[in-house]
């Protein structure tokens, strides 16, 4: 039940982001498509689930160097590898709307994970 919740949780953010930062897209056309949305909220969930804690691990002296600004460095990487493996369904333009981007999905993401509980 946790990872339907995280997953929701991860394509709304992702669904805002695609809405109100300008580089970010969703999907190929206009309208929504929720089997896509849903397929690029599991991939960006895998790849910060998987890729993130050894990216965070080789680039330790960097997290230590900035006072752990370099974070905001690898959350946008890690949306730019979300838009990579998600093809034509998620398109990020650059690195400022992938920084940008990140900043709001973690901010969303924070705010509806306080309202939902950690209990199965």
């Amino acid at each position: 039940m946790r990872f339907v919740v995280r997953l929701l949780i991860n394509a709304v953010a992702l669904w805002v982001a695609a809405n109100v930062v300008p580089g970010i897209r969703l999907g190929e056309g206009g309208g929504v498509d929720i089997g896509a949305l849903l397929l690029v909220a599991f991939i960006f969930g895998a790849v910060n689930a998987v890729i993130k804690p050894i990216v965070k691990l080789v680039t330790c002296p960097f997290y230590i160097v900035t006072l752990g600004l370099f974070t905001f460095v690898v959350n946008a990487l890690m949306l730019m590898l979300t838009a990579w493996l998600a093809g034509p369904r998620f398109h990020v333009d650059g690195f400022l709307p992938a920084l940008v981007g990140s900043l709001l999905i973690g901010l969303i993401s924070f705010v509806l994970s306080v309202f939902v509980s950690d209990d199965d």
